[in-house]
């Protein structure tokens, strides 16, 4: 719900405040490097530590119990899923068609083009930039709600999975939050902070 908007507004704004459009341009290229690059790599690091940690290993749900039908959108994708196709999905349908679906490159794609075309016809566009930066106070606003009422989410979640599963499968859950903990923290640290590292030192050479 608050992913694409955060994302909209923040690359959006980010990009209209620059008036090098050089700059911009390096900036929209390594949004779509990073986002790939990394989206990719946190995949690959995410199924290894699945496959060899396997926090579901044990549980022992019959598949019967399970619905099916909420998958069945994503496996009918990953059949049809080809180079083309993930080319032509990157072009939004319209305008604002990729803030209600969950494309984040399609977003992405509106937020540069936007961004690119506030910063090129400033000062006409100064009131449409000065509207996104101030909805972006309440859109993270909105985050900090979500986030204190997680908790609620989560605890229905496990009296679910425990009332269906028995109390042995907190065992399970506890191992996946920690598998998730664990992995989410080596990709900051590592991942991440080899590439922050990489930017202030080449920062610092200029």
């Amino acid at each position: 719900m608050i992913i694409a908007p955060v994302i909209f507004i923040t690359i959006t704004v980010g990009i209209a405040s620059m008036n090098d459009m050089k700059t911009v341009g390096r900036v929209a290229g390594k949004a779509f490097i990073y986002f790939l690059s990394f989206s990719t790599l946190a995949l690959i690091i995410g199924l290894i530590v699945s496959n060899i940690v396997q926090p579901g290993k044990g549980l022992n749900i019959d598949p019967a119990t399970l619905q099916a039908s909420s998958i069945s959108q994503y496996v009918s994708k990953a059949h049809d899923s080809s180079l083309i196709n993930f080319i032509l999905e990157i072009i939004p349908k319209t305008l604002v068609s990729p803030l209600s679906g969950d494309n984040i490159l399609q977003i992405l794609v509106i937020a540069i083009l936007l961004g690119i075309a506030i910063s090129q016809t400033m000062p006409k566009s100064k009131l449409v930039l000065d509207f996104f930066e101030a909805l972006a106070h309440p859109v993270f606003k909105i985050v900090s709600i979500l986030m204190k009422l997680a908790p609620i989410g989560a605890f229905g979640a496990i009296a679910y999975t425990i009332g269906k599963y028995g109390i042995e499968s907190m065992g399970n859950l506890v191992a996946l939050v920690v598998t998730f903990y664990a992995t989410s923290l080596f990709f900051v640290i590592v991942v991440l902070g080899a590439v922050a590292r990489y930017n202030v030192s080449t920062f610092s050479n200029f």
